[in-house]
């Protein structure tokens, strides 16, 4: 790991890390498979960092992918949480689920005291931790569920590209929670689309157009002996350093479909404007975005998001070549409009639970199945777009990822301390 990935490791582990690193380990290759079968396996001690609604949902998917798995650990920055998960999941899964207190790691340190006990690791916290736990579950070779974003920030995306690329030299799986790669239809479509059902690619439209996700409570709900650290984690999602931005943490999903039907091209340089239409009552996130990608051959990938009640709300995507459209979002299923015309008319399994079966497939059969490279693409492509939107600066891919942007706080704050996460960007006024 060279030094600069070294310090934005470090920034991002500033509440606390194990003195000592897991020894490098090598993929475990278990007998049997999922389903049934997997009765006559070796049982896989799940492990859960980031006991929220969609960690929980990642767990129960994940119990529910392979018979002979146990949730065997979770760590959390609050204990309810916690408690709340483990009581949840025990209630569907009696049996499976083994999360006594000592397994219920409470603090921003507890991911290494889990990862260090489990064969397999759900990574569902704050996206502005998930460099550092993502390396470390690599370094102690285990075998992930990442969900999206990756990073928040081009040194958080660089600590996790040597990550992966660990991972893919260990043979780890690593499964991504950008979802819509697994749904039965939008593999089709985009099928038909790379083997040019639609012409060349011309041009893409993506929207992601709906209300606030996680609105930032006032400030008189915050109790006295609540740090600023703490009361920030609590509302992590109002907050640049550890959520990325809406652009970056909901619509990055998006973000991912445009550069899947890009083929995971590099885009040359991006333009995008954005603000705060409402107040945030302390939060320093945007709540609308619009940027302009420009990809090779001359292709335009615009991209629209919107956070704001009472507006107009879609998430669609409009891809447009030669031939025809894809158009995916505007009713039930992807169609094609044009000279081929076609519209998916298979089963569409739930895309959440297709993510799990195939990574415990891999595992089971011994396989590698590693998203990491595509997955860590889509995310920096989202950055890439929130930092043209923040400094009001035309970016260029080379920019962007060789950028010395880091919106982690120093490696010496504490949990208990004052911190000051800064205001609202104001494009023109700050350096990409």
């Amino acid at each position: 790991m060279n030094p600069t990935t070294l310090q934005a490791l470090n920034r991002r582990s500033f509440l606390g890390r194990s003195a000592a690193l897991t020894p490098v380990l090598f993929p475990f290759v278990l007998k049997g498979a999922t389903g049934a079968d997997a009765k006559n396996a070796d049982t896989l001690k799940i492990g859960l960092v980031g006991c929220g609604g969609r960690g929980t949902g990642a767990a129960q998917q994940a119990l529910s992918a392979d018979y002979n798995t146990s949730l065997y650990a979770v760590a959390d920055a609050f204990a309810d949480k916690a408690e709340a998960s483990v009581k949840m999941l025990g209630d569907s899964f009696a049996n499976r689920v083994d999360v006594p207190k000592e397994r219920q790691f409470i603090g921003l340190d507890a991911y290494q005291k889990l990862i260090d006990i489990c064969d397999v690791v759900i990574l569902a916290s704050p996206p502005g931790f998930r460099p550092a736990h993502l390396a470390a579950a690599v370094e102690a070779g285990k075998h992930i569920f990442c969900e999206k974003p990756m990073a928040v920030d081009p040194a958080g995306y660089r600590v996790a590209l040597d990550a992966i690329k660990k991972s893919q030299e260990k043979k780890l799986s690593v499964v991504a929670g950008y979802c819509w790669r697994r749904s039965a239809s939008r593999v089709e479509a985009f099928k038909r689309l790379h083997d040019g059902q639609v012409g060349d690619l011309t041009s893409v439209f993506s929207t992601y157009y709906t209300g606030p996700v996680k609105p930032m409570p006032e400030a008189s709900a915050r109790k006295p002996e609540w740090s600023d650290v703490e009361w920030q984690v609590r509302n992590w999602y109002n907050f640049a350093w550890l959520s990325g931005d809406g652009l970056v943490e909901q619509a990055i999903h998006s973000v991912d479909k445009l550069c899947w039907a890009l083929k995971d091209a590099d885009p040359i340089s991006c333009v995008a404007t954005g603000g705060r239409q409402l107040p945030n009552e302390g939060g320093n996130i945007f709540d609308h975005f619009h940027v302009a990608y420009e990809f090779p051959n001359n292709v335009m990938a615009h991209l629209g998001c919107r956070q704001i009640k009472g507006c107009y709300n879609e998430n669609a995507d409009y891809i447009r070549g030669t031939k025809g459209a894809l158009i995916i979002g505007r009713g039930d299923k992807p169609f094609i409009d044009g000279e081929d015309r076609w519209r998916f008319r298979g089963e569409e399994k739930n895309m959440y639970q297709v993510e799990h079966d195939e990574l415990f497939a891999a595992i089971r059969k011994g396989e590698m199945l590693n998203d990491g490279t595509w997955m860590l693409h889509s995310t920096m492509v989202g950055i890439m777009g929130r930092m043209s939107a923040y400094s009001g600066k035309k970016i260029t891919w080379q920019e962007a990822i060789a950028s010395e942007e880091d919106l982690a706080p120093e490696a010496t704050l504490k949990w208990g301390d004052k911190f000051d996460p800064g205001p609202i960007a104001r494009p023109g006024l700050i350096k990409a």
